[in-house]
């Protein structure tokens, strides 16, 4: 993780709540409750940056989800039991503009996700801050899981919506819903609603980002790259 995001982390961490909470939540942290202050705020620091805003990730980068072969997202699953089907019709390159546009739009619907995860962090007590740490593998990912993924997707719907028409990846998948959904004795129609396929699927990559981040730091110990991550979770 670059460093000026854990400076910016820092940041909002303290406007967020008060420097003095963030002391009381990382006290009652295993191994950093007799550090000092500025000990106590690198530890909250390092949690939130190294394990919630790792899902975040390149994934809001131009190819993040496209040039990711873990979280390229295809045509929803009914359109590729087709593919071959599509091909025939002569869709197949624009099958190819469609998936290209649906990552686009994903990627730009990643960058909303920062401010969610703040508000989730200032609504955090002190025992949610120890029972992320003592939790075991996956309880920081299912916390903030738990917490924001109604709001993710209220948020990044009409993101991808907007973003998908304006690349034309609406115009794209619907010329292969309707081509495909006038094909003679098709049962199984195409629905050329993209939204909330793309919003789920770019929400589903940010979180299984953020769980293999957690596992890495609590496991691999070249992955507990501060003295606060170490006195948390080195011992374990």
């Amino acid at each position: 993780m670059k460093k000026p995001l854990m400076v910016l982390t820092l940041a909002f961490a303290c406007t967020a709540m008060s420097c003095g909470n963030l002391n009381q939540i990382a006290s009652s942290l295993p191994g950093v409750g007799t550090t000092t202050g500025n000990t106590q705020n690198t530890a909250i620091k390092d949690l939130l940056t190294n394990s919630v805003l790792a899902g975040i990730g390149n994934l809001g980068s131009n190819g993040g989800f496209l040039n990711n072969s873990l979280y390229k997202i295809l045509l929803p699953p009914e359109a590729q039991k087709v593919a071959g089907t599509l091909t025939t019709l002569g869709l197949g390159s624009i099958v190819n503009k469609a998936v290209t546009q649906i990552n686009h739009s994903a990627e730009g619907a990643v960058t909303l996700a920062k401010p969610i995860f703040i508000n989730a962090i200032k609504s955090m007590s002190i025992s949610d801050a120890a029972g992320l740490i003592t939790g075991g593998d996956g309880s920081i990912t299912n916390y903030f899981k738990t917490k924001t993924t109604s709001q993710l997707m209220t948020a990044f719907t009409p993101v991808i919506e907007k973003s998908l028409k304006e690349n034309d990846a609406t115009k794209y998948y619907g010329q292969i819903a309707d081509t495909y959904n006038k094909v003679p004795l098709v049962k199984n129609k195409l629905n050329p609603d993209l939204s909330n396929y793309v919003a789920g699927k770019a929400i589903d990559a940010m979180f299984s980002q953020m769980l293999t981040a957690e596992k890495d730091i609590r496991h691999n110990p070249a992955k507990q790259t501060t003295a606060a991550l170490k006195a948390i979770f080195g011992s374990k």
